[in-house]
């Protein structure tokens, strides 16, 4: 299976495109199959709908599955409604049974209970039952495709079954050992199996400490599970012990991809607004009302301003620091929501989590905000119509705005969690907003004291 680098992709594009155009379906073929399906979808997406009309009748339905399930749902959608039904059929039973549950989720109801119908009964149960689960856990993110072996096995009878097992499954590289009940009672991976003489019995090669989760798991906490024990796959199980199904890396990744996603969008204000398939008025609906709220509280900073008119105009030199103090202030805060929320993300939340965080991020700010304090006192002093008064003022007010803006970056987000809100939800924008307001404050504040000095 070859894999392009960008050169070379658009070179095969070319002939690729070449050979729809000249209806050679031997020469597509058997170009396009040695191509990773990661390159094949690529490809595909740069196709008009009469190219991707050829395609459907070029490939097979099992060919397919394997561009169809790298598409985004919105392009699953288009390309499903293009399809021929009987092509359709034969491409949605190719794809893993995870894949066509997303799918068949995303698709009204009607057209979802007509194509479980057209499945044999098996799968469609197979399907229903992953429906059954609630978004976002670990029954919904399973498969139930996967290889069970039984304790008495012989590394022989597994091996063989192996070759027949293989290519409806996952992945092999676990093999989960069940009791005639279906009761899982431990795991054998495919190293252990290949590295074992060929009469040595499952039984004495299997490990019987398991990690395992149930249906209702956060798919948070089955990313954790994943990434803490290195695995490759875990299993689903009931409340008895009965395997159900197997949730695998390549879609645990898909789940940080989008939970990455999501936390960016709180933290900018924008959730839900990232999806590059979301139209312009469902983003406006979703990024308008925060934009409104900071609206608002920059009225607060313009009244604050104008409160503190009277210092501006006796030294107006210092509306040229403004932008300095607000600026400093929203960047630290943002740094400090960026590291509590990672923070929150890997380790349970607690007080000594809570004390730990506080207090570094306390003895950051005071040194941040000294070395910057410093910094820029020395430039106000230097400067054309400066003064160690001047140079002061600017100092201290740089000091407090950056130690209250990193101390209101770690605290905003702690008491959101703590109603049970994700703490992204606290984000850059209105931290930057509430910092600027602040910060303001304490610079007039400052100069106003210190007025007759200079």
């Amino acid at each position: 299976m070859t894999k392009l680098n960008v050169k070379h992709k658009e070179e095969y594009t070319y002939y690729l495109f070449m050979h729809l155009k000249n209806n050679d379906k031997v020469k597509f073929r058997s170009e396009f199959l040695q191509l990773h399906p990661t390159d094949q979808t690529d490809i595909f997406k740069q196709m008009n709908q009469e190219r991707r009309a050829k395609v459907y009748h070029y490939l097979s339905g099992s060919e397919f599955a394997e561009i169809f399930k790298n598409l985004h749902v919105q392009e699953q959608k288009t390309v499903y409604s293009e399809l021929e039904e009987e092509f359709a059929l034969f491409m949605l039973t190719a794809l893993p049974a995870d894949d066509m549950t997303d799918f068949l989720g995303e698709i009204p109801d009607h057209i979802a209970t007509y194509l479980l119908a057209q499945l044999d009964k098996e799968a469609s149960n197979s399907i229903k039952l992953l429906l059954s689960y609630k978004e976002e856990t670990a029954g919904s993110l399973m498969t139930t495709e996967y290889v069970t072996i039984s304790p008495t096995d012989t590394v022989s009878s597994v091996l063989k079954k192996l070759r027949t097992a293989t290519k409806k499954a996952e992945t092999i590289y676990y093999l989960y050992v069940v009791n005639e009940n279906r009761k899982l009672v431990g795991v054998l991976s495919l190293r252990e199996l290949i590295s074992s003489d060929v009469d040595t019995t499952v039984h004495s090669i299997m490990k019987d400490q398991m990690i395992s989760v149930y249906p209702d798991t956060d798919q948070q906490e089955v990313s954790k599970l994943i990434k803490d024990y290195d695995l490759l796959a875990v299993p689903v199980i009931t409340n008895d012990g009965t395997i159900i199904g197997i949730v695998t890396v390549d879609d645990i990744i898909d789940v940080i991809e989008e939970e990455t996603t999501d936390d960016i969008g709180e933290m900018m204000a924008s959730k839900g607004a990232l999806d590059l398939d979301t139209d312009s008025l469902t983003t406006t609906k979703k990024r308008l009302p925060w934009l409104i709220i900071l609206l608002f509280l920059g009225l607060a900073t313009a009244g604050l301003i104008t409160t503190f008119e009277a210092t501006l105009t006796e030294i107006a030199v210092l509306a040229m620091f403004i932008p300095l103090i607000a600026d400093m202030g929203g960047n630290t805060g943002t740094q400090s929501l960026a590291v509590v929320v990672r923070g929150l993300a890997l380790h349970p939340f607690n007080r000594k989590l809570v004390v730990r965080l506080l207090k570094r991020e306390a003895q950051t700010g005071l040194l941040m905000g000294f070395v910057c304090g410093i910094i820029v006192s020395f430039l106000a002093m230097v400067l054309p119509f400066g003064s160690a008064v001047f140079g002061i003022i600017i100092g201290l007010s740089l000091f407090a705005t950056v130690f209250f803006s990193t101390l209101t970056g770690t605290i905003i987000p702690l008491i959101v969690h703590r109603f049970k809100i994700d703490p992204a939800i606290a984000s850059g924008p209105f931290i930057t907003t509430i910092n600027d307001i602040v910060g303001l404050f304490v610079y007039f504040t400052i100069a106003t004291t210190l007025l007759h000095y200079l």
